[in-house]
């Protein structure tokens, strides 16, 4: 690993582990010229999640964290409630299902039957009382100074990843400030955000002074997972929906999108935004580069 690879790696408190073998296979094929190549390739696999004795969701995802990917997506569909008291996680990898157990008797079938599909891969849902939910939510002020998002999106694109490993993958970073904190990647990128939701919750870390960066598409269910957690800046070097955009303003939070090299678009939430840094004095990003990026 490089010196900059480490270095970033260093900075987080979970960051991705793109050498872990069960994360991705090796398959063999043939390039453009007719050669055998071999690749790796990431793995895909059901992950089944209970609400004590109910069957909620099958995702489909790269397995790791499955702990905090089946409490972030409760939370996140208004299911898990912030105050519940989780008396178990009983997670089983031959029968690849979780179970969450809470103190609180929970049924939610009237509730299953009415869910929306959204653009997000691997089965993305949201469901109608989500939206009550958002009604209450208060962002804080906070602040986003130019320069932390360049210093945050170099460390996270120099981040050694699944993404560069194999691609396929969405990844979504949680940061302080200029500092990144956790990372996870997914085949959805709602999976990498409900871990990081998660992660939140099971540390008990405030989104107040945070920011949330993704790989992926500023959609509504995005702005809707992020508000959820309290998070007030959501970033990505994707580009916008004008749903997200919509949601975004409604709700107050600050929505950078087109993030490469020096080059950022914000349309919404700009008062929380500091213009410190001189855009002449950062480097910009390859176009070939970018277009990488996107496909994630």
């Amino acid at each position: 690993m490089s010196e900059s690879g480490k270095k970033a790696m260093s900075a987080y408190i979970i960051a991705p582990n793109p050498a872990d073998p069960t994360l991705t296979r090796p398959v063999r094929g043939r390039d453009h010229t007719g050669a055998e190549v071999d690749i790796r390739v990431v793995e895909e696999r059901p992950l089944t999640i209970f609400l004590n004795s109910q069957e909620i969701v099958t995702a489909m995802t790269i397995g790791d964290w499955p702990d905090l990917l089946a409490l972030g997506y409760l939370l996140n569909q208004n299911m898990l409630h912030r105050d519940d008291a989780v008396t178990a996680v009983d997670f089983d990898a031959e029968l690849e299902t979780i179970v969450i157990r809470t103190a609180r008797a929970t049924n939610y079938e009237q509730k299953l039957q009415k869910k929306i599909r959204t653009s997000g891969c691997a089965v993305g849902t949201v469901y109608g009382d989500v939206m009550e939910a958002l009604e209450a939510v208060a962002l804080p002020k906070a602040e986003l100074r130019t320069s932390w998002l360049y210093r945050l999106t170099k460390l996270i694109n120099t981040t050694p990843s699944l993404y560069l490993e194999a691609g396929a993958i969405h990844g979504c970073a949680l940061c302080e400030r200029d500092q990144p904190l956790v990372y996870f990647e997914d085949v959805g990128r709602h999976n990498a955000v409900d871990k990081t939701a998660g992660w939140m919750w099971r540390e008990g870390v405030s989104g107040d002074d945070k920011i949330f960066y993704t790989t992926g598409r500023l959609t509504s269910e995005m702005v809707i997972k992020t508000a959820l957690m309290g998070v007030p800046i959501l970033a990505s070097r994707s580009g916008f929906t004008a749903s997200g955009v919509e949601l975004a303003r409604k709700v107050g939070l600050t929505l950078i999108g087109r993030l490469r090299g020096k080059r950022f678009v914000c349309l919404s939430g700009e008062e929380r935004l500091t213009w410190d840094a001189d855009p002449d004095a950062i480097s910009d990003e390859p176009r070939e580069a970018g277009r990488k990026g996107a496909d994630r």
